[in-house]
């Protein structure tokens, strides 16, 4: 697998984000300007509804890392780790 080219978005700059589309300014437009990718900028605010129970159409953050854990650990369960 490859590596990042950058390091991760933190929380706040995607919360940031999620205001500024939320506000009227369009994922391509933050992507030019912020270079954050119009994909990533959409997921933050997908991730950002669903978490808000603004969508229901998805898993939370929340729920995510819970489905992500268990699998983990079932992961080292096969593998008598």
């Amino acid at each position: 697998m490859g590596g990042r080219t950058r390091p991760a978005y933190t929380a706040e700059y995607k919360r940031q984000m999620v205001e500024l589309v939320r506000a009227g300014r369009s994922p391509a437009e933050l992507a030019k300007e912020f270079e954050a990718s119009v994909f990533s900028i959409r997921e933050w605010v997908r991730s950002a509804d669903i978490d808000e129970g603004r969508r229901v159409d998805g898993l939370t953050t929340e729920e995510r890392a819970e489905t992500h854990a268990a699998a983990m650990q079932g992961q080292a369960a096969g593998t008598g780790a």
